[in-house]
C-alpha cells in the first residue's frame, strides 16, 4: 500500500498525520505498523528520536543525543535535525523503545536519564506497554530495573505509579 500511494504522488514527508500532526512515519509507528514504518524508512523518510527508538534505530537515536550526523545508507535520513534533547525527550522515546521491543535501544536511553516510571500513551509506563506488546526481553529487564506497572494483569489501572 506504501508503495501504491508513493507511485501515485504521496509524499512520505507531508506533515499532518494522525499522530501529533506529523509524518506518515509517525503514524506507522504510532499505530504499531511496522512493515509500513520500515518500508517508509527505505524510501527516504526522516526520522525524529521518538521514530528512531521505537523502531530500534540505535544508531540514529545515538546520533540524535550526542549531537552527531548519521552516515549516508539506505536506512538514513540524509540529515537530522539538531536540537536539545530533554529529560523528556529521552524519556518518551524511550517508551517507544520498550514498545518497539528494542532492548539495546531501551538500555541506551535508560542510561542516558531516561524515566523507567513514566506513565504515557493511555496510562501505561515503559513495563506496561512492553508487556502489552509482548517484548518478554524487555519486561524482564524492565522488572530487573526496578520498574513498575502502572496496569494490572487484568487491565485495570492502579493509582500513581
Amino acid at each position: 500500500a506504501v508503495d501504491a500511494l508513493v507511485a501515485a504522488g504521496a509524499d512520505i514527508e507531508a506533515d499532518g498525520a494522525v499522530i501529533g500532526g506529523g509524518t506518515p512515519l509517525a503514524d506507522a509507528r504510532g499505530f504499531g505498523q511496522w512493515r509500513a514504518a520500515h518500508r517508509l524508512l527505505g524510501l527516504g523518510a526522516r526520522t525524529t528520536l521518538q521514530d528512531a527508538a521505537t523502531l530500534g534505530l540505535l544508531d540514529r537515536v545515538t546520533s540524535y543525543v550526542e549531537g552527531a550526523r548519521v552516515p549516508q545508507n539506505a536506512h538514513a535520513a540524509p540529515d537530522i535535525e539538531q536540537h536539545d534533547i530533554t529529560r523528556h525527550d529521552l524519556t518518551s522515546a524511550f517508551w517507544g523503545a520498550c514498545r518497539g521491543g528494542h532492548l539495546a535501544t531501551a538500555r541506551y536511553l535508560l542510561e542516558r536519564g531516561a524515566d523507567p516510571d513514566w506513565i504515557g500513551y493511555d496510562g501505561m509506563t515503559p513495563l506496561d506497554i512492553a508487556v502489552e506488546a509482548g517484548a518478554v526481553d524487555v519486561a524482564e529487564w524492565l522488572r530487573g530495573t526496578g520498574a513498575r506497572r502502572r496496569r494490572t494483569g487484568t487491565g485495570e489501572t492502579r493509582g500513581p505509579a
